[in-house]
């Protein structure tokens, strides 16, 4: 196995919101809509150094079985808008925004990355997320209507004619007017926003699908993907690291960072003890059942989550669930589980939580900072988007505990040295040739 030398480890935080990876019973989580609480998280990962907080998105209410996710109902606020109030309480850290390629317009996105970066001193960055969901769509003019082949196709030729708008202004100020004409964009004029500190805002991309893998390959500066083991890492690294080449990319112009949590405590058994309360808290017995109807695209609330699985396969194009995409293969899925569950004896809820927990580091702190370490080594990712359990104070045990330890490992950075998003994660400035 091949071990490379010691390399700074790459951290970013996400801010938990609507998910089923926050525990909103506990009585020290917040508000996911309160600017206190984005503003806690985000001054918090910034002390512990970490590259740049990361917002998601959700366009519209999701619904299950005809009525409002629960999780839903406290609803999403527009992650543009929240960073740029962010760009004001911090000094360095990265503000990263995933806004969806299907149903915006590269003019108007390009305008507002363009202004966040200016506001933010260069710390921009777009996650891209793609949609074929009619249902979310119903939301937007476009009827909702885009071909799932076509969403990376009109997701490329967004992300290209953004680069296009942000390179016609010149590093020394001139502006030149901007033409292109594609299969999904027909626009020309002058692009409004003078040429920004990065000159393009950072590209992550979000996606473990051939077609995902490819579109970062091509495109993403940062990948956000997930894996549950060294080897699953290892094998994803090599595998998307590997198309740089035929689009003239080194290794390290694709960082790759998978979202993970982290548990700590002073004992490994007192870690696992608190990470089985937290999954326990997590996958509530209804949040069990509805794991499982989201795969079986039926109604299972006559099955005790306590119980064995169904024995049927799951319904095909199932609607019961809107406004989540349903994972993959879903009758590949199930037997999956259904195996795992015989294997080890496990109920539904039982099961659940072992086979859908994120990738976890858990541990004491010094075991946690090796085990990053190792992950980065061993070339199964270039470091971490951590998805804490609590709003707002999810990092703070990390960033007090675990930072410390891996600076005194030479593995991570003791001070920014750089002022923008670019700098922290080591990627070179566009040549902005227009």
């Amino acid at each position: 196995m091949t071990v490379r030398p010691r390399r700074e480890i790459h951290l970013a935080a996400h801010f938990p919101g609507v998910n089923s990876t926050t525990v909103w019973a506990d009585p020290r989580s917040r508000s996911q809509i309160g600017f206190s609480s984005f503003e806690h998280l985000a001054r918090t990962a910034e002390r512990g150094l970490f590259d740049f907080f990361f917002l998601a998105e959700g366009l519209r209410l999701r619904e299950h079985k005809g009525r409002i996710h629960d999780l839903d109902v406290v609803g999403r606020p527009e992650a543009l808008t929240v960073l740029n109030a962010l760009a004001a309480v911090t000094e360095r850290i990265g503000l990263a925004a995933t806004v969806n390629a299907t149903f915006n317009e590269p003019y108007e996105l390009a305008r507002r990355l363009a202004t966040l970066d200016h506001l933010s001193g260069g710390r921009a960055a777009w996650n891209v997320v793609t949609s074929s969901d009619a249902f979310t769509g119903e939301n937007f003019r476009r009827g909702g209507y885009l071909d799932r082949a076509d969403r990376y196709t009109r997701a490329a030729e967004f992300v290209a004619v953004a680069r296009e708008l942000w390179d016609s202004w010149t590093p020394d100020g001139l502006s030149r007017p901007f033409a292109h004409r594609g299969q999904h964009f027909d626009i020309a004029g002058e692009f409004t926003v003078p040429r920004s500190p990065q000159g393009h805002p950072v590209v992550i991309q979000a996606g473990d699908s051939g077609e995902g893998r490819e579109f970062a390959a091509r495109t993403a500066d940062v990948i956000f993907t997930r894996h549950g083991t060294l080897e699953d890492g290892r094998a994803f690294y090599a595998d998307v690291k590997g198309r740089l080449a035929k689009y003239g990319r080194g290794v390290d112009d694709l960082k790759i960072m998978p979202g993970v949590s982290v548990v700590l405590g002073d004992t490994a058994a007192e870690a696992q003890e608190r990470a089985v309360g937290i999954r326990r808290q997590q996958v509530s017995p209804q949040n069990a059942i509805l794991a499982l109807e989201q795969i079986w695209g039926t109604d299972l609330s006559s099955y005790d989550p306590d119980g064995p699985f169904p024995d049927f396969d799951p319904v095909p194009e199932s609607s019961l669930t809107q406004g989540r995409t349903r994972r993959g293969d879903t009758v590949a899925m199930a037997e999956k589980w259904r195996a795992l569950s015989r294997e080890k004896g496990l109920s539904i809820r039982q099961t659940v939580i072992e086979a859908s927990g994120r990738q976890s580091f858990i541990g004491t702190p010094e075991a946690v900072a090796a085990e990053l370490e190792t992950f980065v080594r061993q070339d199964a990712a270039d470091g971490f988007i951590l998805v804490p359990h609590l709003t707002p104070g999810g990092l703070d045990e990390f960033v007090d505990r675990v930072v410390p330890l891996l600076q005194e490992r030479g593995a991570f950075r003791t001070e920014y040295r750089g002022t923008t998003l670019r700098s922290h994660l080591g990627l070179p400035d566009p040549a902005g040739e227009g």
